[in-house]
């Protein structure tokens, strides 16, 4: 609830980016932040400190304030942090209830949700870290239209995404307190997209999915040996415990992002060779000279 009502700040000040990516946030040596948010006076940014457990809340303005991470309800978290906000002179409306959650009890009047754990988010964030750091060297293999690696806080997933530059037909949404129209705007062309996620095993699971998901594609070979299909969830996962016991973790979750990425690619019939390149293609000129070129 503490990320979607950060998350909420950020999207009432940004212009929209295709698929929302401006509403995410990004994994930082600390913990999460929005980077920088325009605003009026400046820009702003937001970021929950996890080594602190701060929140904190920077002006271009050169002033700053600080929310304490620990047990406090959601209502008092969304009070404390507006406070931090108008403090600052960054003036802030934003929906009062969460997405993709039911029920969706309204942020100033939930004081059922009072728990935090430190160590908890200390530990998620760290395996965060750990797949932001392989999942980017995965995203520097594709040309073609690719999102950044990012944090959405209505399902608390970090996710990258590649696009075949096809149109893909209307998404049907579902979600729960979310309208169609989000998830129309979110898939609107053809996709194939990995991630991880909190759910989905013992300690999360990498995910990967395919919109509209291509014929075979759930029957499509994929690495390493733990890695499943779900029909429950129509995607595949590989529980973070596999990885994370892996010989070579980084070569297991690279193995489950690039033969995802082909089942996706290959059953839909994308140009693989014009959407992918070699990210060491100029390593051979790196050192040299601007004059030795």
């Amino acid at each position: 609830m503490w990320t979607q009502i950060v998350g909420k700040v950020r999207l009432a000040h940004a212009p929209l980016i295709n698929h929302w990516w401006q509403v995410t946030l990004y994994v930082s040596p600390r913990g999460l932040t929005t980077g920088p948010v325009p605003c009026p006076s400046g820009s702003f940014d937001i970021e929950f400190d996890f080594v602190d457990q701060v929140l904190r809340v920077r002006s271009s303005s050169g002033a700053n304030r600080v929310v304490a991470l620990r047990p406090r309800t959601v209502a008092d978290f969304y009070r404390h942090t507006m406070d931090a906000l108008a403090e600052l002179g960054i003036e802030t409306r934003i929906q009062n209830q969460p997405n993709e959650v039911d029920p969706a009890i309204p942020f100033t009047e939930d004081d059922e949700h009072a728990a935090y754990d430190p160590e908890a988010a200390r530990l998620f964030w760290r395996q965060l870290v750990q797949a932001d750091r392989v999942m980017s060297e995965f995203r520097s293999h594709f040309v073609g239209k690719v999102s950044p690696v990012h944090f959405f806080w209505g399902a608390m997933d970090l996710a990258c995404t590649r696009f075949s530059g096809r149109s893909a037909p209307a998404h049907p949404g579902g979600a729960p307190n979310c309208g169609d129209w989000v998830m129309v705007e979110g898939y609107s062309r053809e996709l194939s997209s990995c991630g991880f996620w909190p759910g989905g095993g013992e300690e999360g699971a990498f995910y990967a999915y395919a919109y509209p998901e291509p014929a075979g594609f759930a029957e499509h070979p994929v690495r390493p040996a733990q890695a499943y299909y779900s029909q429950t969830n129509g995607q595949f996962l590989l529980p973070y415990e596999a990885v994370r016991t892996a010989a070579d973790p980084d070569r297991a979750l690279t193995d489950f992002l690039h033969s995802t990425y082909e089942a996706a690619a290959d059953r839909a019939g994308w140009d693989r060779a014009s959407l992918e390149d070699d990210p060491g293609r100029w390593a051979h000129l790196r050192g040299r000279s601007v004059g030795e070129r």
